[in-house]
């Protein structure tokens, strides 16, 4: 009987060795939520002595000390403590050319992004060489090649039809910028023979400069792609009586995104399959705001938030109107780019609430990051590192990591695509050219260091440092030894014969690097036939 009993209990020991190995060796979930338009200097973390106040669109005067604009994130604090937090990430200095970056793991010289507007002609003749046939090896490839399901939640920029991203929701929805749809009439649009914008929900032309645009905050255009329940792959949302009759003035963008991304989490935790989330949110991006049609202020309020120490609380949205005359009574915060971090760390709350309810917080990888520098102060800015310089957490448990808080070393958002490559298992071709560099052996060793040097672009313009040296767009050569307490104003290296000799060794180092990627000039466009055939990626 003992013997019995014994041979019983080894039985169910060994079910359950096998059962921990087999949860152990299951691939960790991976968030990687990309914010729009957020200098590193807005996080609090970053330590910074000064960071953007709300103003109005063509102000100088961005920079503020004061703790009233100052972004309060006690949840991104504490992932970047309990995981860590790059001091010195680098993006471009815009949106189009860092999320090229961001979604092929490559610079300009390859995929010929160089600006918004400045994009290097396809194979075929035409402006706009899209992203996936440019670099077939995309950071969605490697994702469904490592048997992750995924999700694109957010804003695009691009054509998404060569990506292969299982479901999305987007916000403003996809070729909705100047297109009238039948569910808001928050856009601002360009009509035939008139060169002024117009606010379709006046009809009125607007007094000062603006671009075209559909609303991706409140009220929202919004497209859902491949949801189980539409009947055609991108369908307009609200797409049923339920939410039809939710839908209006208080319905807010990225509460959409976050309620789709989280619906798409929850099938997939069931169906027991790894899921990769791309959330591009439009947190930190200016826009038109049409509860205050007059107003030219950057960034339009948010829903009112408050942390109790422990957990948020959301006070709900009670916005009246129509036409252009709306009552907020109160509801929504004031304007201005700290409420907006405020609910990105608000959101990440919320992410961290679901992957506990889940039962995944501990095999979930988030990892959080931004395009590039703020609007009115570095966006688009190729001076020294204004424009490139973006916050980077990335809070990973179940990878055992050896670094934590703040990590005094250089990367780059390329940095991230062959990061999850090596999460996810992922061999990328030995002669298929990746600008980026896995973080795992810098993450999970005793490594001290992760990047010898970093690079950025503006069109023609180069960005790139080591730890001594940085040489700026504006060919100016900054001493970056030290950090200063606004995080860019470096001095400028005049005299070289001032500095260190290691100074002067970077700088020759950095010199030889940049003619491999500075082809604005002489190689601005893809070349005839493309890149030829590219080998498959493979599984480790």
């Amino acid at each position: 009987m003992m013997y019995r009993i014994a041979k019983l209990v080894l039985v169910l020991l060994t079910i359950c060795s096998s059962s921990a190995q087999n949860k152990s060796d299951k691939k960790p979930n991976i968030v990687l939520l990309f914010a729009d338009d957020i200098s590193a200097r807005e996080l609090p973390i970053y330590g910074s002595s000064v960071w953007s106040k709300p103003i109005k669109s063509g102000g100088k005067d961005i920079n503020s000390s004061n703790k009233a604009y100052r972004a309060f994130t006690p949840n991104l604090d504490r992932l970047a403590k309990e995981g860590c937090f790059i001091e010195t990430t680098f993006a471009a200095t815009i949106c189009g050319p860092s999320r090229a970056m961001m979604m092929t793991g490559r610079y300009a010289h390859l995929h010929k992004w160089w600006h918004n507007k400045d994009k290097g002609k396809n194979p075929k003749g035409k402006n706009g060489w899209d992203l996936f046939e440019s670099s077939p090896h995309t950071i969605a490839h490697v994702a469904k090649k490592g048997g992750y399901a995924s999700f694109w939640a957010g804003k695009t920029q691009m054509n998404i039809s060569g990506f292969p991203f299982d479901e999305g929701c987007f916000t403003p929805g996809e070729g909705s910028y100047n297109k009238a749809i039948h569910t808001t009439d928050f856009r601002l649009e360009k009509k035939k023979g008139d060169k002024k914008i117009y606010n379709a929900d006046t009809g009125k032309p607007l007094p000062f400069k603006s671009y075209v645009q559909s609303g991706w905050y409140w009220k929202p255009h919004v497209q859902l792609m491949n949801h189980p329940d539409s009947k055609q792959k991108m369908e307009w949302w609200p797409n049923n009586k339920t939410s039809e009759k939710e839908f209006g003035l208080n319905t807010y963008g990225p509460d959409v995104e976050l309620k789709f991304t989280f619906d798409f989490m929850e099938r997939k935790a069931k169906e027991d399959k790894p899921f990769f989330i791309y959330h591009t949110s439009h947190l930190g991006h200016d826009a038109f705001d049409f509860f205050y049609p007059n107003s030219q202020n950057k960034w339009p309020g948010t829903p009112k938030i408050h942390w109790d120490g422990k957990k948020y609380i959301r006070q709900e949205p009670n916005i009246t109107g129509d036409n252009g005359v709306y009552d907020t009574h109160n509801s929504i915060t004031e304007q201005g780019i700290h409420h907006h971090v405020n609910y990105l760390d608000y959101q990440v709350w919320q992410y961290l609430n679901k992957f506990k309810e889940l039962g995944i917080e501990n095999n979930t990888i988030f990892i959080f990051c931004a395009d590039n520098a703020t609007s009115g102060y570095g966006k688009s800015s190729p001076v020294s590192q204004k424009g490139t310089h973006v916050p980077f957490i990335i809070y990973a448990p179940t990878l055992n990591i050896t670094k934590h808080g703040k990590q005094k070393v250089l990367a780059n958002i390329s940095d991230v695509l062959p990061t999850i490559a090596d999460i996810a298992g992922v061999k990328i071709p030995s002669d298929y050219e990746i600008n980026g560099e896995s973080l795992l052996p810098f993450l999970t060793t005793d490594r001290k260091e992760h990047r010898q040097w970093i690079y950025g672009y503006h069109m023609d313009k180069t960005i790139i440092r080591g730890n001594l040296v940085l040489k700026g767009g504006n060919g100016k050569w900054y001493d970056v030894s030290k950090t200063p307490n606004d995080l860019i104003s470096f001095p400028e290296i005049r005299d070289w014969s001032k500095v260190t000799e290691a100074h002067r060794k970077q700088r020759d180092e950095l010199k030889k690097i940049i003619p491999k990627y500075d082809l604005h000039a002489t190689a601005h466009d893809a070349p005839k036939g493309g890149y030829g055939k590219v080998a498959p990626l493979e599984i480790k």
